[in-house]
């Protein structure tokens, strides 16, 4: 009994060394979870420290086309116009019958464009004519009347001296004669009135047939057949004024505005290189034709008419690339620049001017990288309007910050407005 008795006293548990355990285990416990803690307060604290810097991003696009002229002393834009534009309508109202012309189609001076209804116009002139031959009529029969009338008062006057006849018969005979000379007077009056009123009803007949006033282009049909047309707006909006409208593409120039301020950089004959928005490899020479002499006193510009080199003699015709109501830019030169064989123009890199930073000298920009920024820098060029040419240090498709560039740096995270 005694063996068993101490058998089981060693089974039993030292209360205080069960104590001290659970107190080092409790312990170990609280550090960690007071590790847990400051763990995720730094985090968020950190997070909270480094926000994303709101920034608004382009995309950088190569552009093609040439840079600003050299030698330039004045940059302006405008657009081609010509000189000779016509809406062609008739004289006459009437209903039109047939048109002959169609959208860019090339139509020579005097060329038939249109017919209207004529048979009121050649009923009227029918009219006049046989007016015109019954006058001719009546002069006749008074022609016949007057030389019966001077034959009779010869004899008269020849009987009145022999003292056969009173004088007063032969009185008489020489008032007839006189009256039926008033007549036939009156009616060649008559008969030149009557020929003007048929030469205007030939010209109304004529009116009837619209011709072309020039050698030129058609940019536009303004009329059907069986529409009204009239050289004055009438019929409340229902009457057409004209049956298309020419251009002569001969006449083709360019008008710009430019600022009062720098007009005195303009001389006549002065050199300039014009470039088509449409084709903006294309430099084409012109000249200054003239400045208007006057002002804009809205817009503080002043008309510049410039003209087209090949167009000066007259005798080689415009290209037919450049086309009325054409946007154009112009580099005005202080001298004309060599020609130089046409090469293809390298892609230009345009970016805003507010992206380009300046910083020690340097010019930088802001790439953006997914949530990041990467400061680099680069090349800058010529200015155009509120672009600027990168030569070096951005591809195309790069994005770059345009605003918000306050407080970024190397590696900075953004969010994009």
């Amino acid at each position: 009994m005694a063996n068993l008795k101490d058998d089981l006293a060693s089974l039993k548990i030292d209360q205080n060394s069960r104590a001290g355990g659970g107190g080092r285990r409790g312990l170990v416990a609280l550090i960690a979870l007071v590790a847990v803690v400051l763990l995720i307060g730094g985090g968020w604290f950190l997070t909270q420290r480094v926000q994303a810097a709101p920034v608004k991003t382009v995309t950088v696009t190569a552009t093609s086309g040439s840079g600003p002229a050299a030698g330039a002393v004045l940059n302006a834009s405008g657009y081609v116009v010509a000189r000779r534009r016509a809406t062609v309508s008739s004289k006459v109202t009437g209903k039109v019958l047939e048109v002959f012309v169609e959208e860019g189609q090339a139509v020579k001076r005097n060329q038939v464009l249109a017919r209207l209804d004529d048979s009121q116009m050649r009923a009227s002139l029918a009219v006049a004519e046989a007016q015109l031959a019954a006058t001719r009529r009546a002069a006749a029969e008074d022609e016949a009347r007057l030389r019966e009338a001077e034959r009779q008062f010869k004899r008269l006057d020849q009987l009145v001296n022999e003292k056969v006849v009173a004088r007063a018969e032969v009185d008489t005979a020489e008032a007839t004669v006189d009256s039926l000379k008033a007549r036939i007077a009156l009616v060649e009056q008559q008969i030149r009135v009557a020929e003007r009123q048929v030469a205007a009803q030939q010209t109304d007949l004529a009116d009837t047939t619209v011709r072309a006033p020039f050698d030129g282009v058609a940019i536009s049909k303004d009329a059907q057949p069986g529409e009204m047309i009239s050289p004055v707006s009438a019929g409340g909006g229902f009457t057409r004024t004209g049956i298309c409208t020419l251009v002569d593409m001969a006449s083709l120039e360019i008008e710009v505005d430019v600022s009062e301020q720098y007009i005195n950089r303009v001389k006549t004959n002065q050199p300039i290189e014009a470039v088509l928005d449409a084709y903006p490899d294309w430099r084409i020479p012109a000249h200054v034709i003239t400045t208007v002499p006057t002002a804009d006193r809205q817009k503080a510009t002043v008309k510049v008419r410039l003209g087209f080199d090949e167009s000066k003699s007259g005798k080689t015709p415009i290209d037919s690339r450049i086309l009325p109501d054409m946007g154009v830019k112009v580099s005005f030169l202080t001298e004309r620049q060599p020609e130089t064989p046409a090469v293809e123009a390298r892609p230009r890199l345009l970016v805003p001017k507010a992206a380009v930073r300046t910083d020690s000298g340097q010019s930088v920009v802001f790439v953006v990288r997914e949530d990041r920024v990467e400061r680099r820098a680069v090349k800058v060029g010529a200015a155009d309007g509120d672009r600027i040419e990168v030569i070096s240090g951005l591809n195309s498709g790069d994005r770059i910050v345009v605003e918000g560039h306050d407080g970024l740096a190397d590696g900075s995270r953004v969010k994009e407005r």
